[in-house]
């Protein structure tokens, strides 16, 4: 017997943190990997550091992990922390109560954009870091970047901008930004906002951008307390809202919604009769508290947690899945919005072929506690490729075809990790069946985290691992 507390959920089984970094060379593949897949597969989440709790899965320090893919073989794994000023022991607040935009745990996605890789953590400045992991600074745009930086900034495939924005606690609570395909940052706008909410995401169409500010907010009483500052708040309302990506332009047009929350975009664009669609994950009140007290926030009372000990996962007997994959028909003309649920299963990571970012798509991909979804927008369809017993399927990153011609023409990528503690997988599927492609056997286990991204070869990076420093 023992009188320990437990672990809370995000320090157990799938999500437990690795205390260690480590590099492997020629890893084992089952199956046959494309000529296509010459590049890296990065992906960030949160790692504590051994013995550290840091009250909420969101908080820990970024950990990415890694796998280079050339010519049919597995060349490396390594994983890393990215080493920031947090981790370093340097306060977010300092004791003046001014910010430090370079303290943060960068653990929530891992970008490339200009040639430059970067790890991101919507709170703070994003950390350059080289294709082999290793930490290489804050990165502010050359001192143009002076708010925080979402962790979800959206690359035209046209244009070949980066759109991005920043929040804060104080206003301006909401600033857009947008750099150059050459990594210049030339616009930033204030945008006018009520309130410091947990804005996590948003989206582009080809003229537009999409807001949405929804009920999750800031509570300063709750600041200092650990884990999260953020609470729902039902007098916030929901709405979202539309603005001319026009260089200037911060005139939103706003559109109530019915309560809720989002995590993350599936993709948005405008359709033939001018209106914007939107594709995302939707929590409503009951699905957003229980996921967040699973995870360490703050729910009110009477929120139960999850009795099955997986995150993310629903309890036996409980009919509602907690985040759904949803539509938004904004019409500006009528000025009405249609709201409509696209489908019954538990969703969460959605992802696209992002070579139709902003344009109209049929496909989307999420995970849940089965495995790994493919939607179908269009039949209104669905199929899942499932992954058994312990193994959890993590986001599913769509890497395209070279030769392809279909949307669906590539291969979705995706970490599994085991809630035994047993050695992590990198997936490929074929995304046009959700077939298994390959399987690269990593020698280490990897706990579940956030988002990743298939960066293939340029020739312009320097690749200085080799099977010598495994």
């Amino acid at each position: 017997m023992t009188n320990e507390t437990p672990a809370p959920l995000y320090l157990q089984g799938r999500f437990a943190p690795v205390p260690e970094e480590h590099t492997a060379a020629e890893l084992t593949v089952r199956g046959t990997l494309p000529p296509d897949l010459d590049g890296r597969y990065l992906r960030n989440g949160p790692n504590p550091l051994p013995g550290e709790d840091r009250g909420h899965w969101f908080t820990g320090p970024g950990m990415l992990h890694g796998i280079r893919l050339r010519g049919g073989r597995a060349e490396w794994y390594r994983n890393r922390w990215v080493k920031t000023r947090e981790l370093e022991g340097h306060p977010f607040v300092r004791q003046d109560g001014t910010v430090d935009l370079a303290a943060t745990p960068a653990n929530t996605h891992v970008i490339r954009h200009a040639d430059t890789v970067l790890a991101l953590c919507e709170v703070g400045l994003p950390y350059w870091v080289t294709p082999e992991l290793e930490t290489v600074g804050p990165y502010d745009f050359g001192g143009k970047l002076t708010t925080a930086m979402t962790a979800h900034p959206k690359e035209d495939p046209v244009t070949g901008e980066l759109h991005l924005f920043g929040t804060g606690f104080a206003p301006p609570y909401l600033t857009y930004h947008r750099v150059t395909p050459e990594g210049e940052l030339l616009d930033s706008r204030p945008v006018d906002v009520p309130g410091p909410t947990m804005m996590h995401d948003f989206a582009i169409t080809e003229h537009h951008i999409v807001w949405m500010d929804l009920p999750v907010v800031f509570d300063h009483t709750l600041a200092g307390c650990g884990g999260m500052p953020y609470r729902w708040a039902d007098a916030y309302g929901a709405r979202i809202g539309i603005m001319s990506r026009e260089h200037g332009s911060t005139d939103v047009r706003w559109f109530d919604v019915d309560p809720c929350y989002v995590f993350h975009v599936g993709n948005a664009y405008e359709d033939a009769q001018g209106r914007v669609v939107l594709d995302a994950v939707r929590y409503d009140d009951a699905g957003f508290r229980k996921v967040w007290g699973d995870i360490g926030g703050p729910t009110g009372a009477g929120v139960p947690g999850v009795a099955n000990g997986q995150v993310g996962v629903r309890e036996p007997g409980h009919t509602q899945a907690p985040s759904v994959l949803y539509r938004w028909i904004l019409d500006p003309v009528a000025g009405r919005v249609l709201e409509s649920q696209l489908d019954d299963r538990e969703a969460e990571f959605p992802t696209h072929n992002e070579t139709l970012t902003g344009r109209p798509n049929r496909y989307l991909y999420t995970v849940n506690g089965d495995g790994i979804a493919k939607h179908d927008l269009v039949r209104q369809t669905g199929d899942v490729h499932k992954t058994p017993g312990s193994r959890y399927s993590g986001e599913a990153v769509f890497v395209p075809a070279s030769d392809g011609t279909d949307e669906d023409a590539g291969w979705l990528m995706s970490l599994v990790s085991d809630d035994d503690g047993a050695a992590g997988e990198l997936l490929v599927l074929d995304a046009s069946d959700l077939s298994v492609q390959a399987v690269v056997e990593l020698p280490y286990a990897v706990p579940s985290g956030f988002h990743g991204s298939w960066l293939p070869e340029t020739g312009t990076e320097a690749d200085s691992v080799s099977a010598q420093q495994a």
